[in-house]
């Protein structure tokens, strides 16, 4: 064998090597996949998802499933980046879209869930307010160490405090800062549709502020005059918003909604009721497939990306508002006219 044919054959085995070892090697890059989705009409790990308290609930037929993204926590190799963009049911992202630069995974995760928190109570208030009940001041949250926390719970709404009607946030400011820390102020608050009287006990004020605090976070908005309790772990970001709005409408409502349909979808909520993009809106609509879903709810603004990625036999409804998803829903049952994509 000549030198030569030696030099290059151990050249070719190199590379083949060398080309092999790469395909190990880790990229900046994630891959996003279908999730799973989550009936917000039905239980998740033994407790209804949407509960609700001080209101009869409507038996529903159906099923208005919230979607979900599954990507990876950890970069994935040259072979996956490979395997995803050949893929139709893989996304390869870049780490950083989902990553940013200077955030960790761990404050990105607790992020997500705030948003997702906030998502939960846009859909409380817009569909208060698609039901038709009027606006109000009310307990967001109670903080733990809070002097109230057995006095005030998550969806009480402010009726009077020392006296004076609340209706908004400066309301209650000014009435706080006419008193001190330590003070014990009457209140009336409204809880699942009956008014109680309580008492609060007035904490320092927080830095940089004068005004004494009760430990809670409040919500201006339309406050229905019940307990709405979301239970869902597990996922995180602002997408689930009009799934859940419509499910608490499906709950409450005399009208039903699914008519026995299996009805998916996804969209962010303002507590105006206005339905915002999402991502992975393509990934969103094969977990729907997957799951047995025959219509699905898309937000206005993602068309572009819906067109040309429609599974078969998905029937894909555009919303641009929740009152847009409820008629579209009860027009697709009749047989009517429906907006798509």
């Amino acid at each position: 064998m000549s030198r030569q044919l030696r030099t290059l054959i151990v050249g070719a085995v190199l590379c083949l090597v060398l080309g092999i070892l790469s395909f190990g090697l880790q990229v900046p890059y994630l891959v996003e996949s279908p999730g799973p989705t989550f009936n917000t009409l039905g239980k998740d790990d033994g407790k209804d998802i949407i509960a609700i308290s001080g209101h009869p609930v409507t038996p529903t037929s159906g099923h208005l499933n919230l979607t979900t993204v599954s990507a990876d926590t950890q970069k994935t190799t040259v072979l996956g980046a490979v395997r995803g963009w050949l893929r139709r049911d893989e996304v390869v992202v870049p780490h950083d879209s989902l990553y940013p630069p200077g955030t960790s995974q761990e404050e990105q995760n607790e992020q997500n869930s705030q948003d997702f928190l906030v998502s939960q109570q846009n859909a409380v208030e817009a569909a208060a307010c698609e039901l038709g009940y009027p606006e109000g001041l009310g307990v967001n949250s109670v903080s733990k160490d809070s002097p109230n926390a057995t006095a005030l719970k998550a969806g009480d709404h402010f009726v009077s405090v020392d006296g004076t009607s609340v209706t908004d946030d400066a309301a209650l400011r000014k009435i706080l800062d006419s008193h001190r820390a330590g003070d014990r102020v009457p209140a009336v608050i409204r809880r699942a549709g009956k008014q109680v009287q309580v008492t609060l006990l007035l904490q320092p004020p927080a830095a940089e502020s004068s005004t004494p605090r009760i430990g809670i976070t409040i919500v201006q908005g339309c406050l229905p005059p019940f307990q709405v309790t979301l239970s869902l772990t597990g996922i995180g970001g602002p997408s689930a918003g009009l799934m859940f709005a419509l499910g608490i409408i499906d709950k409450i409502s005399t009208d039903d909604l699914t008519r026995g349909r299996f009805i998916a979808g996804t969209g962010t909520i303002d507590s105006s009721g206005k339905v915002g993009p999402i991502g992975g809106i393509a990934l969103k609509m094969i977990a729907a497939k997957r799951a047995g879903a025959t219509v699905f709810l898309a937000p206005a603004n993602n068309c572009a990306d819906v067109t040309g990625n429609i599974p078969s036999g998905l029937d894909v409804i555009r919303v641009a508002t929740l009152d847009e998803a409820i008629d579209n829903l009860k027009a697709h049952a009749s047989g009517g006219p429906v907006a798509r994509c």
